[in-house]
C-alpha cells in the first residue's frame, strides 16, 4: 500500500502541493497535485504481462475531464461526460510527449497513465499538474523512468517574461509557452504566440527550463523514501553478427540508397535488398532479426552521411527545402481552397464561412465557451499509399489540426471585424514529412482565397536533428519522413515575417540542449521566409471579393430595448424571419444584429423586417403582408412578424364590399398603407389607399364602422 506523504513549495506566488497515500491506493502509483484550487489525481499502472508482437513502447495517457471540477453539469441529452473533448485530447498529448522519451524503448508491458481533473479554479492550468503528477507517479512506481520531469507555462507581456500566469492573464499575453524538461535538458515544447521575435522565444525557453528545476527538486524529495524498486528494462537489440552479415552482403547497395531523391524508387530498391537478405540468410537469421538489423544499419549510414558529409537521404544539404508549388481556387463551389505541395507531401485546405450562430460550443473545463475559428485535419491511409480503417478522428489528427489552428489564430480577424464563423479543413492527400506544416501553409492560402482579411500570411517548417554519442549534431531544414523516423527531433516552427506564432517540439532523446533549440529556431527563420515567398506568388493578399456561394453578413444596430420584439414570444418572431427570408439572424445583447445570406435580396428582406419590428410604425408607411385572420368587419394583416393591423371592410377596396371574403382570403398577400396608429398602439391599415392617386381625395370613412376593440383581435 502507498505510504502517505506530502511536500510543498512556492511557485510563482502560489502553493504547489504533491501528496500520495490517500486516494487510488490499488494503483501502482497515485499522486494528487494541487496548485491554487486546481487539483488533479494522476495514477500509473503497468501490466504484469508482456505485450507480445509489438515493436514499440505501449504507453497510453488518458486525461479525464470531470465537469463537476468546475461546478458544471455536462451538456447534451444524457448529461454525463462522453468522449474526450479536443482540449482533453491535447492535454493527454502534452503529458505523453513529455514522459515517452524518458521511458525505455524496449519496455513491452502496457503502461497506462490516467490524469483525472477533480477540481479547477479556472486560473491554474490542470494540464501542467497532469505533467508533474505523471512524472511523480512514474518516478515512485516500479516502471523504469529517466525522470523526474516538470512543466511550466511562460507568458510574455509588457516586455517581461511571466512564470505560470493565471489563465485570464495568459489570454492577454503575447506568448503562451509550455516548457517541459529534466534537470539537464528540454524534452517537450508547445507554444502559441502573437508574432514573438526569435530572441525573446529563446530567452523564454531558458527561463522555463530554469523554473522547472525547483519542481524537479521537489519531486525528488517526494519520492526519496517511497520509491518502489525499479524493474529492469530489456536490453536493446544488439546482434553485431547480424549487422556484419548484412553489411557484407548488401552494404554497397544500401549505401547507394543514400541520396536518392525519389522516395518510391528508393523504397523499391530497399525492398529488393531486404528480399535478397531474406533469401541469403533464411537458414541462419530470423526474418525479424533481418528487419531490425537492416533498420539499424540504414539508420547508422544515414546519420553518418549527414554528420560527416552534410549529405541527406534524398540528396539535399542541411538547409535545403524540397520543391514547393501552390495553387488556389481549385474547388468550384467551396468558399476558398488551396493546394500546397512540398516534395511528396500534399495537403488540400478548404475554407467554409458561416454565421455567428455556427460558432463551436465548448463543453469543457476551460474559461472559453465558444470559438469562431476552427481548424480540422484529416489523414486518410491512402496519403501514404496504404490501406486502413477510416473512422473516429485520432489523437494525432486532433493534434495536427490544433497546431495549424494555433499557428493561424493570431492572424485571423475577430468577429467584430469579420462577422463569420470560419472552418478550415486540411486534407492530407500525400505524406512524406510534416503534413501539419503543409496544412498551415495551405490554410493560409485558402483563407486568402476565401477573402478572409487575415492580418498577415503564416508559413511553417519542420526542423530535424541528428546527433551522435560524441556531442556532434546537425540541425536539418524541412525533414522528410525517413529523417523523422531515423532522426532525433521533430521541431515545428510557424510564423509571419514579423515573428513566431506557434512551436511544437517532440524528441526521441532524453532531452535537447538550449543551444540546439536556439540554433533550430534561428535556422527555421530563413526556411520559413523561403516558403512564404513561394506562397505569396500564388496569392499575395486576401481577395477583395468573396465567393458568390459564401454567405454575406450585414450588420445593423437596434435599440437593445427592442430585442424582445425581434425575438418574440418563445423565439416565434425570429424563427419566422429566418424561415421567410432563408437568412441567419444573430443578436447580441448590445443590440448588434448580424444578418447572413448568400442572397443579398433575402438579407435585405430580413433587414427590412427587423427594422420594421424595431422602429415605430408611422402613418403613411406601406407594407406587404399576409392576411392572418378574417373578421366580420375586416381583415387582420400581419405586416411584420408578430405585428398585425386591421384593414376595415371599408378600406378593402374602392367600391363597397359586402363580404370580406369576396375581396381577400386567409393567407393572401396584400399591400397596405398605415392610415392610423391610435394611442394604444393599434394599427389601422388601408388597401383602398393603394388604388387611389395622390391628387384624388379619399372618401370619408363611414360613420357606421363599429368601434375597434382589443377583444376583436383575439
Amino acid at each position: 500500500m502507498l505510504q502517505p506523504k506530502s511536500v510543498s513549495c512556492d511557485l510563482a506566488g502560489r502553493k504547489l502541493t504533491i501528496e500520495t497515500g490517500s486516494l487510488a491506493k490499488q494503483a501502482s502509483a497515485a499522486v494528487t497535485v494541487r496548485y491554487g484550487d486546481t487539483l488533479v489525481l494522476v495514477t500509473a499502472v503497468s501490466s504484469p504481462n508482456v505485450r507480445e508482437g509489438v515493436d514499440f513502447l505501449p504507453l497510453t495517457v488518458d486525461y479525464e475531464e470531470r465537469m463537476y471540477a468546475a461546478g458544471k453539469i455536462p451538456g447534451g441529452f444524457i448529461r454525463r461526460e462522453g468522449r474526450p473533448t479536443q482540449e482533453a485530447t491535447l492535454a493527454s498529448r502534452l503529458t505523453d510527449r513529455t514522459i515517452r522519451p524518458l521511458l525505455p524503448k524496449t519496455w513491452r508491458h502496457d503502461i497506462q497513465v490516467v490524469v483525472t481533473v477533480l477540481s479547477t479554479d479556472q486560473e491554474n492550468d490542470p494540464n501542467l499538474m497532469g505533467i508533474i503528477g505523471a512524472s511523480c507517479a512514474l518516478s515512485m512506481s516500479e516502471i523504469p523512468f529517466a525522470g523526474p520531469a516538470s512543466g511550466v507555462t511562460v507568458g510574455y507581456k509588457d516586455g517581461k517574461l511571466i512564470l505560470n500566469p493565471i489563465l485570464p492573464e495568459l489570454a492577454e499575453c503575447q506568448l503562451d509557452l509550455v516548457v517541459c524538461s529534466t534537470h539537464k535538458e528540454i524534452v517537450m515544447v508547445e507554444a502559441g504566440a502573437k508574432e514573438i521575435p526569435e530572441d525573446i522565444l529563446i530567452q523564454a525557453l531558458k527561463f522555463g527550463h530554469e523554473a522547472n528545476q525547483a519542481i524537479i527538486d521537489l519531486q525528488e524529495e517526494f519520492v526519496r523514501d517511497i520509491r518502489k524498486p525499479k524493474e529492469t528494462a530489456p536490453a536493446a537489440w544488439n546482434k553485431a553478427e547480424v549487422i556484419a552479415a548484412i553489411n557484407e552482403l548488401v552494404g554497397n547497395k544500401m549505401a547507394g540508397c543514400i541520396g536518392m531523391a525519389d522516395r518510391d524508387a528508393r523504397q523499391a530498391v530497399e525492398a529488393a535488398i531486404k528480399a535478397e537478405l531474406l533469401e541469403k540468410l533464411k537458414d541462419k537469421v530470423s526474418a525479424e532479426d533481418i528487419k531490425v538489423g537492416y533498420d539499424l544499419r540504414m539508420k547508422a549510414m544515414m546519420r553518418s552521411s549527414i554528420l560527416e558529409k552534410s549529405f541527406r537521404m534524398d540528396g539535399r544539404g542541411l538547409l535545403d527545402i524540397r520543391p514547393i508549388s501552390c495553387t488556389v481556387g481549385l474547388l468550384p463551389r467551396t468558399h476558398g481552397s488551396a493546394l500546397f505541395n512540398r516534395g511528396e507531401t500534399q495537403v488540400l485546405s478548404i475554407v467554409t464561412l458561416g454565421s455567428q450562430a455556427q460558432r463551436q460550443q465548448l463543453d469543457g473545463l476551460g474559461i472559453e465557451e465558444t470559438k469562431h475559428y476552427i481548424h480540422h485535419y484529416n489523414f486518410p491511409p491512402f496519403s501514404t499509399g496504404e490501406t486502413g480503417r477510416i473512422g473516429t478522428t485520432g489523437r494525432r489528427e486532433i493534434g495536427h489540426g490544433a497546431l495549424a489552428e494555433r499557428a493561424l489564430q493570431p492572424m485571423v480577424p475577430g468577429q467584430a471585424e469579420f462577422p463569420y464563423t470560419i472552418r478550415v479543413v486540411s486534407e492530407a492527400l500525400g505524406s512524406n514529412g510534416s503534413t501539419s506544416m503543409a496544412s498551415t501553409c495551405g490554410s493560409t492560402l485558402a483563407l486568402m482565397d476565401a477573402g478572409v482579411p487575415i492580418k498577415k500570411p503564416v508559413s511553417g517548417i519542420a526542423m530535424g536533428l541528428i546527433t551522435d554519442d560524441k556531442g556532434n549534431y546537425a540541425v536539418l531544414n524541412d525533414i522528410a519522413g525517413v529523417e523523422d523516423f531515423y532522426g532525433d527531433m521533430d521541431f515545428k516552427v510557424t510564423g509571419t515575417v514579423d515573428g513566431i506564432t506557434a512551436l511544437q517540439l517532440d524528441t526521441k532523446l532524453k532531452g535537447i540542449s538550449h543551444e540546439i533549440l536556439s540554433k533550430a529556431i534561428l535556422q527555421a527563420h530563413d526556411g520559413r521566409m523561403h516558403i512564404l515567398g513561394i506562397m505569396l506568388k500564388a496569392i499575395a493578399e486576401p481577395r477583395k471579393e468573396m465567393s458568390p456561394y459564401a454567405p454575406r453578413m450585414y450588420k445593423i444596430s437596434i435599440n437593445p430595448d427592442k430585442i424582445g420584439a425581434v425575438i418574440g414570444s418563445g423565439g416565434k418572431t425570429i424563427r419566422a424571419i429566418i424561415e421567410q427570408t432563408k437568412s441567419s439572424v444573430d443578436i447580441d445583447d448590445n443590440g448588434t444584429v448580424i444578418i447572413g445570406s448568400a442572397d443579398e435580396e433575402s438579407a435585405r428582406k430580413a433587414i427590412g423586417m427587423i427594422e420594421g419590428l424595431t422602429k415605430d410604425i408611422e402613418v403613411g408607411t406601406i407594407y406587404t403582408g399576409k392576411v392572418s385572420r378574417i373578421l366580420n368587419f375586416g381583415a387582420m394583416v400581419e405586416i411584420l412578424p408578430g405585428k398585425e393591423g386591421l384593414v376595415h371592410v371599408s378600406e378593402l377596396a374602392e367600391n363597397r364590399v359586402e363580404k370580406v371574403e369576396d375581396v381577400v382570403k386567409l393567407g393572401d398577400e396584400i399591400t397596405v398603407k398605415v392610415i392610423d396608429v391610435d394611442h394604444m398602439g393599434r394599427i389601422n391599415l388601408s388597401r383602398k389607399a393603394m388604388f387611389e392617386t395622390t391628387d384624388r381625395p379619399r372618401a370619408p370613412r363611414p360613420q357606421s364602422r363599429p368601434p375597434f376593440r382589443r377583444d376583436d383581435r383575439r
